[in-house]
């Protein structure tokens, strides 16, 4: 099979579409790019399934790579025929692959393999066959050595007899789609973990089918399993699979079908069942795993995409009761101006000397908006701000504080804040996630920033690739103005990465302004395939060419030259004249491509048009200050600040986050809470119960 045939099978997508993605992606080029730039070629296929092709033709590789393994291993041994060579390179499941080579598998000394060493395979074999005899007499000839006996003969043959059974890989194949479609997880407590297992309380004793256990369910039991918490088992009932086991190797009513049958059970408790039922949990895992993962890169997008504020001056706080609230002031470009600390809260309660430092602040530094950490001291923090009297009106924010510790310990914190403390580092960065949330966001590992649904127990190497995918998505989606841009943003451009992204910023520094996109080309190591990547996700302000503070990729200038003409007007005069694109038709440009044309025709209406919206301030209730104040019946607003396969978690203006459960969501059955909500919309809830001590409140959405 070709990789392009294996694609196309486990993607549906069509043949054309694939065949050239595979092409472009071989060629070095980025799934941004391909998806924003060669439509024409693909079909329009989207990012979502350029993404599937390329990870598709890995597993491809990676199958191909593991075949030849194998068929190396078998070979060395002397034990590789045509036949068996071909069945394992026409195999292109890796399950099936490797039950194929479970029987020449290198394996520690078992059982069987002892009892073949002392010579007990012909035994085996003849009492396997079933073709009558007696049992007995038949081991007596293999009593020599350490086999004192028939019955230790028998023993040993029934041995190799249970591998056989457990190395067949017909048999294996169908039982496993018995362990996939009819297990029944079962959890239940550990002796004497009552008290440390709380929390997993629903699954002290619990089942439920295997096959529709939902993901967020089985992770909570796949932690406390793995936390010592739990006792975990997933299995078909017994008696249906020794039926099939029984159908697959008894032929017969003698006595040595008697011991094939006695094997049977032998087989499975001891070999088949460990295997095969590790093998389900970890497919149930796996599973599990894409669906959280799923989640997760769609709550990173969403937290990435966040409204931006934008290039304003801005104070943000970073609360704190006992050692104060750190205080510090930004420009519009983000470049720390100020630093201080109050004392507005116990134990010191300094409320006016901190309402004094604030008002003096913001009056020196000219602030335009306020930015309040929404964790430990956020609430009393922001009330203290709202009432404070400042010379000017000031917006007054809670911004979202996951991972600001985590960036303010990094090394890109060190290096751009050698001569600060963490404290003043992480109030920074509060701060830059008000102006632009994706800017800052970046720059820390997306694991920290509290939106996913049990993200430390899925498959890691699988969530950094597919969250590395989003924040790369993301900044492109957004572009980027190369003149103001961090290296760490400039990074995840298509094409260019950490070295060429520090090449930029040090030409910068070296050259002043960059003019141009064309002047890109004089980075030192940034290519003609680089720039091709990178052109069209790259902003430049006010530069000498309208045209590069667009989408429009430098490849397409030509084309739009080509319209100026046409309409008699310069190329300047297009952009964002809606009465002019309009009388552009594809007619009059037959070497232009449908795809081409109409992203060019969308590009000049809205140029550089920002796909995120504005941030918005939300007035949390007054009248909440700790969990105690929260009472059934109680109609609150929020912002939703995760979103899961359960429901949404909902910030209500104090520590606990409310959960709105998918059940109320909606007046209608609520599949996937994504398609009813999204992390930072704004909600108005009703308080369905509180329970103080789990500290829990349940909510039901209004609007």
């Amino acid at each position: 099979m070709l990789q392009q045939e294996f694609v196309q099978t486990q993607t549906t997508l069509p043949e054309r579409g694939v065949k050239n993605v595979l092409s472009l992606l071989s060629e070095g080029a980025t799934i941004p790019f391909i998806a924003r730039y060669r439509k024409e070629k693909t079909g329009g296929l989207d990012e979502v399934q350029i993404a599937s092709i390329r990870d598709e033709a890995k597993r491809f590789d990676d199958l191909i790579s593991r075949q030849l393994t194998i068929v190396s291993a078998i070979e060395e041994q002397g034990r590789l025929d045509d036949q068996l060579k071909n069945r394992i390179t026409s195999c292109f499941n890796a399950t099936q692959l490797e039950d194929l080579y479970l029987p020449y598998k290198q394996k520690r000394l078992t059982r069987g393999e002892k009892a073949k060493r002392q010579g007990l395979e012909p035994l085996a074999k003849m009492i396997m066959s079933q073709r009558g005899g007696d049992p007995e007499v038949m081991a007596g000839r293999f009593i020599k050595g350490e086999i004192y006996d028939e019955d230790m003969a028998i023993a040993g043959a029934k041995d190799i007899i249970a591998e056989w059974m457990n190395e067949n890989a017909n048999l294996r194949d169908r039982l496993r789609q018995m362990f996939e479609r009819r297990s029944m997880l079962t959890s239940k407590l550990v002796k004497g973990k009552d008290q440390e297992a709380e929390k997993y309380r629903d699954y002290f004793e619990y089942s439920q089918s295997l096959s529709r256990c939902p993901s967020h369910r089985f992770l909570a039991i796949y932690r406390a399993s793995r936390e010592g918490l739990l006792n975990v088992k997933a299995r078909p009932e017994e008696e249906s699979v020794l039926n099939q086991l029984q159908r697959f190797f008894v032929k017969g009513h003698d006595a040595c079908s008697q011991i094939v049958d006695e094997t049977c059970t032998d087989a499975y408790r001891r070999l088949l069942r460990p295997s095969l039922e590790n093998e389900a949990l970890s497919n149930a895992k796996e599973r599990a795993d894409s669906d959280a993962i799923g989640v997760f890169s769609k709550n990173l997008r969403q937290l990435l995409l966040a409204p931006p504020l934008g290039a304003k001056r801005i104070l943000a706080i970073d609360p704190g009761f006992r050692t104060g609230c750190k205080v510090v002031c930004i420009d519009e470009a983000g470049d720390l101006l100020t630093n201080a600390t109050i004392y507005p809260h116990p134990p010191q309660k300094e409320q006016s000397k901190a309402k004094a430092k604030l008002g003096q602040l913001v009056e020196a530094y000219k602030i335009d908006a306020i930015a309040i950490g929404d964790g430990t001291a956020g609430r009393e923090t922001e009330h203290l701000v709202k009432n404070t009297h400042f010379s000017k009106d000031v917006q007054v924010f809670s911004v979202r504080e996951d991972g600001a510790s985590i960036y303010s310990v990094s090394s890109i914190a060190r290096k751009e804040f050698p001569n600060y403390d963490v404290t003043v580092r992480g109030s920074v960065s509060i701060g830059r996630r008000l102006m632009d949330p994706l800017a800052e966001l970046v720059k820390i590992d997306p694991k920290s920033i509290g939106v996913g649904q049990y993200q430390h127990e899925v498959n890691q190497s699988k969530l950094k690739h597919a969250l590395d995918d989003v924040v790369v998505s993301c900044v492109n989606a957004v572009g980027v103005d190369v003149n103001t841009a961090s290296p760490y943003l400039l990074s995840y451009v298509s094409g260019l990465g950490p070295s060429l992204a520090e090449n930029i910023v040090k030409y910068r520094s070296e050259h002043g302004r960059i003019e141009s996109r064309d002047e890109l080309k004089k980075v030192s190591r940034l290519g003609g395939k680089a720039f091709e990547q990178a052109a069209g996700f790259i902003r430049i302000r006010e530069g000498k060419n309208p045209l590069d503070n667009t989408s429009v990729h430098p490849e397409s200038y030509s084309h739009v030259k080509k319209m100026a003409k046409r309409l008699k007007v310069e190329t300047q005069e297009l952009i964002g004249n809606s009465d002019l694109l309009k009388q552009i038709s594809k007619e009059d440009f037959p070497d232009i491509d449908s795809f081409t044309l109409t992203d060019i025709l969308s590009e000049l209406k809205k140029p550089g048009h920002d796909p995120r919206k504005k941030a918005k301030v939300l007035e949390f209730d007054h009248r909440l200050k700790t969990i105690d104040d929260v009472k059934s019946g109680m109609v609150l607003t929020g912002v939703v600040t995760n979103v899961t396969n359960f429901g949404a978690f909902v910030n209500i203006g104090i520590k606990e986050n409310g959960l709105i459960h998918k059940s109320q969501l909606a007046d209608v059955y609520v599949e996937d809470p994504s398609q009813f909500i999204s992390l930072h919309d704004h909600v108005e809830v009703s308080v369905l119960e509180v329970d103080t001590n789990r500290k829990r409140i349940g909510l039901k959405r209004i609007n």
